[in-house]
């Protein structure tokens, strides 16, 4: 029948809330209250008594709340004044309270600002802990953050990132040692040497290997190594009827010189000698008188 009057829902904690019964005694003739309470608790205590917790409050799960009271305390503190005894109790209490489990109540909500404090102290631990997995993880990045060959400078993170491009069908990167700058600047330079050469490529392509070819076959002097000079590659090499031959053709301008020098100052008359068969043979070769004896 109470299951039908009582409509008080479970405590949060899962205790089964029971409808209290309350005892209201009138000092009436030779019975005293002050007896009667004593002997009421002791004969309902199995279905009044909790089970008292580390904290000092008790559960009541499945237990029915026995309060007491008289007309007399009623009359002179009012239905809201500490005038009810919960059996199991020493005090008197409001009635909610006295109906009610404040130390449970005060318990539980120590308890819930103690998990609470937990689980915040342990996301702050977390968070720290990400946070310093973020930075070592930074620093290692830094670390290995390339630097410009050019000017020193380290890549941006949009540089770094194309620069190590390596998707499949992406192109690469041409300067991938060079920050955006001086990349840009390469590349002009490079523009620039190309259309020098593409304006070029006319004029000098047919003569390049020619020219190569005439530089391999120029010669060398025997005494210092040092290469013929225009001049004296062409004096060795004039040849014709009439013309001297060179009486050193396998050195230099200035080590035929020298030649000349050394021989002069050794043997004085040696140079004039020289001139003289020089000059000697041309004029007979070119008057024919030298070929005229032998005919007449």
């Amino acid at each position: 029948m109470w299951r039908t009057r009582w409509s008080a829902p479970d405590t949060w904690s899962g205790d089964a809330a029971y409808p209290p019964v309350l005892l209201v005694f009138n000092r009436i003739g030779e019975r005293n209250p002050n007896r009667t309470v004593p002997r009421l608790m002791e004969l309902t205590s199995h279905l009044w008594q909790g089970q008292r917790q580390k904290g000092g409050h008790h559960h009541y799960d499945g237990r029915i709340p026995i309060i007491a009271t008289g007309l007399k305390n009623l009359s002179e503190h009012g239905p809201a004044g500490p005038v009810f005894l919960r059996f199991g109790r020493d005090h008197m209490e409001p009635l909610r309270e006295a109906i009610g489990n404040p130390r449970r109540e005060a318990a539980d909500a120590r308890a819930r600002e103690e998990t609470k404090a937990r689980q915040d102290e342990y996301q702050a631990q977390m968070r720290r802990a990400a946070q310093e997995q973020a930075a070592k993880k930074a620093a290692e990045r830094e670390a290995r953050r390339p630097v410009c060959t050019g000017c020193g400078t380290k890549f941006t993170d949009e540089r770094w990132e194309v620069a190590q491009v390596t998707d499949w069908g992406a192109p690469k990167d041409t300067h991938p040692h060079l920050c955006d700058d001086c990349k840009h600047r390469a590349v002009a330079a490079e523009r620039r040497v190309a259309g020098k050469q593409e304006h070029q490529e006319p004029v000098h392509r047919g003569a390049e290997q020619p020219t190569f070819q005439r530089e391999a076959r120029r010669p060398v002097c025997t005494e210092c190594g040092v290469e013929f000079t225009d001049e004296r590659w062409k004096a060795i090499e004039r040849a014709g009827w009439g013309v001297p031959q060179e009486p050193r053709p396998s050195l230099c301008g200035d080590c035929d010189r020298r030649y000349d020098t050394d021989v002069q100052q050794a043997w004085p008359g040696a140079r004039r000698h020289q001139e003289q068969q020089g000059q000697a043979v041309p004029e007979q070769k070119a008057g024919g008188t030298w070929l005229s004896r032998f005919r007449r």
